[in-house]
């Protein structure tokens, strides 16, 4: 198979092992990936990585496969698999495979070379995007006449803004890492050849915390996007009274008793 996972202690690194193709993603692919955050999801790691083997990330949905759709017998079906449901039913995997995806724990990219069209998208996904300094992104299926249906859309504006997504999302041009930082497509911008190993401290940095609050902090960032200033309060509330219960009670009594102290983060 051409996903693998790599595991230490807490952190998994899941890697799209496909550089022939620049780790573009096909159907069989797709549910690999899908399989394997899957696993990280259901497992009692802490935070996942997810880069490309070689020297991409990933150029988006196999055109190969786009193009065996002409066919309405075979497009129709493929279509009506990754159709989105309605209602509270199960998401089907989207052709990039974990776009769909809303995983209880961070996912940071590592990105190296290209990350365009789905491959964007995916980067897109991930909470945070590590970016070697050569890497780039784009919407390069437009040249192709291929819409973004992984999510790209949808969460391009939430990073950059409507204007500015418009203007990259239109013209189909290439983003490169100084300007992703920039403009907030990127997080960090690292050395040629860094992204893995970056992306990798930064996820056992964020592991070795209480897990509890890193998630309820993280959910509801992304679940008070859009709301009031009040209903946004009552979910932060909702959502960290749990973990100030159940861990937060506990950390007070660390500090009390003399650990973290003066701004320490080791001594935790």
């Amino acid at each position: 198979m051409t996903v693998h996972i790599e595991k230490n202690d807490s952190v998994w690194t899941i890697i799209h092992d496909r550089p022939e193709a620049r780790n573009s993603v096909d159907t069989e692919h797709a549910y690999a990936l899908v399989d394997a955050f899957q696993q990280f999801e259901d497992s009692d790691a802490h935070v996942a990585v997810f880069c490309g083997a070689g020297d991409h990330f990933c150029a988006g949905w196999d055109l190969k496969l786009a193009a065996s759709l002409s066919d309405p017998e075979t497009r129709d079906p493929y279509l009506n698999m990754l159709a989105m449901p309605i209602g509270s039913a199960p998401t089907a995997p989207g052709a990039l495979g974990p776009s769909r995806m809303e995983l209880s724990k961070p996912v940071i990219a590592a990105i190296e070379g290209a990350a365009v069209a789905g491959g964007m998208e995916l980067a897109l996904w991930a909470d945070i995007r590590v970016m070697a300094e050569t890497a780039y992104m784009g919407v390069f299926c437009r040249r192709w006449g291929i819409p973004l249906m992984d999510g790209g859309s949808v969460r391009l504006p939430r990073l950059v803004g409507q204007g500015k997504a418009l203007e990259i999302a239109m013209t189909g041009r290439k983003v490169e890492a100084e300007e992703c930082i920039r403009i907030g497509l990127a997080e960090r911008v690292v050395a040629h050849g860094q992204a893995r190993i970056e992306a990798e401290a930064l996820a056992h940095e964020i592991a070795r915390f209480p897990q509890e609050a890193v998630r309820a902090d993280r959910r509801t960032i992304i679940e008070s996007r859009g709301m009031s200033v009040r209903a946004g309060l009552q979910n932060e509330w909702a959502n960290g009274l749990a973990s100030l219960r159940n861990q937060g009670v506990n950390g007070a009594g660390r500090f009390r008793d003399g650990a973290g102290r003066h701004g320490d983060f080791q001594n935790i």
